[in-house]
């Protein structure tokens, strides 16, 4: 027989029990779409950060607290450590070295977070970030460093309600005036308040203290040399973008391993309910079975049927799984577009790929069972069954 035909007989065996097969399909649907948006969010998130951190950020960032112990933004770094970096930057080849405070300010609410970035107004954004734009207004000015005034970027003016001649608390004692808004950028710099360095470490009660430290070189291809360099010499963690995307890769794939551990509690349900439907079909179809093995059938012919079913029905409700995921991928995308700009889940081929393999897999694990006892089943006995 042909697998087209044995495929055809499968088909047929399902849809005879229509509304059992239909709610099977729509567990393993939910189940597979369940896993397919969870993981989708680690994928999405590195796109975010390979796409953009490439074109924007310091080459490295130097700071006391390792990538290892996570990103600390609290200002422990004494300033006197830019002083020490600027006497090596002719040897090393250091272009800009530039301190950094760093604070984050948010609420119960997602869209009220932002991430205030303080640097010198002298040297300015484009210091650290040099593909920033003006949308509306003036960038940092020299003469800001003690007056106090703050660069919006465009996600975070239209989350906060922010205009040019706006006021920002920093505290009950502390305030700076908008004095520019960016045009949109990336998902990250849209989201930062830049201020002066000194006005946001008087907030912070961080005086002669940094949070780190981002240096710009004459040559990026030089960075890791560079940072060993750097962390021999001053004994401080120098960090390479290629450290922070490694720092973040690894964090995601625990954030997977938690997300999929979450999402297998569903498959196994779904797998649960394919293994039940196809024994049911196998109990009430006995005496056919029993037919087929009397006119010829051969027990592996039964047991290919039994299992061709499970795996269809398996397929059925991956494919039907990773549809429904797009579409929930597509609503989360809104969300995350409207709160950071940022699409923040991604529907990747080797996501595809793992829920449709997971699938195949759930519907020959479901089907062994149910084949084997098809495949056994005594002809003389199962003609007799009412």
């Amino acid at each position: 027989m042909k697998a087209s035909d044995l495929w055809r007989l499968a088909w047929r065996g399902l849809t005879r029990r229509r509304v059992r097969t239909f709610l099977t399909a729509l567990g393993i649907t939910v189940a597979v779409a369940s896993m397919v948006i969870f993981l989708s969010l680690g994928e999405g998130i590195r796109k975010v950060f390979t796409s953009e951190l490439g074109g924007i950020g310091p080459d490295i960032q130097v700071s006391l607290t390792p990538l290892s112990q996570g990103l600390a933004l609290h200002p422990n770094l004494p300033q006197d450590t830019v002083g020490q970096l600027q006497a090596l930057a002719p040897e090393l080849g250091l272009q800009t070295v530039t301190p950094v405070v760093m604070a984050v300010r948010g609420g119960l609410d997602p869209t009220q977070s932002v991430v205030l970035y303080g640097l010198p107004a002298s040297g300015g954004i484009g210091a650290v970030f040099p593909n920033t734009a003006l949308a509306q207004g003036r960038l940092l000015l020299p003469a800001d460093e003690q007056t106090g005034a703050a660069v919006v970027g465009a996600k975070a003016a239209q989350n906060l309600r922010l205009g040019l001649g706006s006021t920002l608390n920093l505290n009950r004692r502390a305030s700076v005036k908008v004095v520019g808004v960016l045009a949109p950028q990336s998902g990250l710099v849209d989201n930062f308040i830049f201020m002066p360095l000194t006005p946001l470490q008087r907030s912070e009660g961080a005086e002669g203290r940094v949070s780190l430290v981002a240096v710009k070189l004459n040559d990026p291809r030089q960075a890791r040399a560079v940072a060993t360099s750097i962390s021999d010499r001053l004994n401080l963690e120098a960090a390479t973008q290629s450290d922070f995307l490694g720092f973040i890769e690894r964090a995601l794939r625990i954030s997977d391993a938690v997300r999929f551990g979450i999402s297998l509690i569903a498959l196994i349900v779904g797998g649960l309910a394919v293994a039940n439907t196809v024994m049911m079909g196998v109990f009430e179809r006995t005496r056919e079975f029993a037919t087929l093995r009397a006119i010829g059938a051969r027990p592996a012919f039964v047991r290919a049927l039994v299992l061709t079913e499970s795996l269809l029905l398996s397929l059925v409700g991956g494919v039907g799984g990773v549809l429904l995921g797009l579409v929930g991928i597509v609503v989360v995308n809104l969300y995350t577009q409207q709160l950071a700009g940022i699409d923040a889940a991604a529907l990747t081929p080797r996501l595809t790929l793992l829920a449709l393999g997971i699938s195949f897999l759930l519907g020959l694990l479901s089907g062994l069972l149910p084949a084997r006892n098809a495949s056994r089943l005594s002809i003389t006995d199962a003609l007799g069954r009412v």
